[in-house]
């Protein structure tokens, strides 16, 4: 059959049947065939028929307001079915009753959701919030924990999500370590009660001090009366034993 070519050619292809009958084998593997590999991009939309996404809601509470900030971070699954699946960040939310923070929260919720979108390693928005700091200072969470700021707060919200969704390696202390973590606390409490006797005071019940901790932690905690701020993960829980600062939360010494 004659084909009339009108156009000029500017480029060509030659086709093999072979090398595409390859391609098409090694696209199955175990009797399914394997989808394109879905990346996050800008342009990417909710998957058809899917009107609502899965996520989690996280509630923060802070000495600096009577009412609480809710946390809401949506996610898409890539490549669902395969061994490509990937769970990443979609959107976000933050209400609050208190609308002194409403311009603000807005702007950052439409700027988050957007980076997420754009794909990538979006784990330094959690790092670059943390990092925001309060002219006015900060304050302490239960627990202990100290935050420089609202936004800091919100910062470490979404790096415990990334943490939940397997963006980020938790930084989980092992069984030994937690193990002489525990027994660094227990000696730190019968220094101090035997302290407390010393001076005539009123003893304190072992594990008073344990309070809960915001929803970013979700675990509780408990250290001595005398303990200060560590300057690693910002918790009031270094302790003097054996001659060095110990965090009896993050296990972080002076000494090495």
């Amino acid at each position: 059959m004659t084909i009339r070519i009108d156009k000029k050619i500017v480029d060509y292809q030659v086709q093999d049947k072979e090398k595409e009958d390859l391609k098409a084998a090694a696209k199955k593997e175990g009797g399914r065939e394997k989808a394109d590999i879905i990346r996050m991009h800008e342009k990417l939309e909710r998957p058809e028929g899917m009107e609502c996404l899965e996520g989690a809601t996280y509630k923060i509470r802070t000495p600096l307001d009577d009412h609480a900030l809710y946390v809401t971070i949506n996610d898409i699954i890539l490549n669902q079915g395969t061994e490509h699946e990937q769970r990443r960040p979609f959107e976000i939310f933050i209400n609050s009753k208190n609308m002194d923070h409403f311009q603000w929260i807005v702007a950052l919720t439409r700027v988050m959701s957007a980076v997420f979108r754009k794909g990538g390693d979006v784990v330094f928005l959690a790092e670059e919030l943390q990092a925001v700091f309060d002219p006015k200072g900060g304050y302490f969470k239960p627990g202990g924990r100290f935050v420089p700021s609202i936004v800091a707060d919100i910062g470490a919200v979404v790096e415990n999500h990334l943490k939940r969704i397997g963006m980020i390696e938790p930084d989980e202390l092992s069984e030994q370590q937690q193990l002489i973590l525990e027994q660094k606390r227990a000696e730190a409490e019968a220094r101090e009660q035997q302290q407390a006797e010393a001076e005539g005071l009123p003893l304190a019940a072992p594990g008073s001090t344990t309070t809960p901790t915001d929803a970013g932690q979700g675990a509780e905690a408990s250290y001595p009366a005398s303990a200060t701020l560590c300057h690693k993960c910002y918790t009031k829980a270094m302790v003097l034993l054996d001659g060095c600062q110990t965090c009896l939360a993050c296990g972080y010494s002076k000494c090495g």
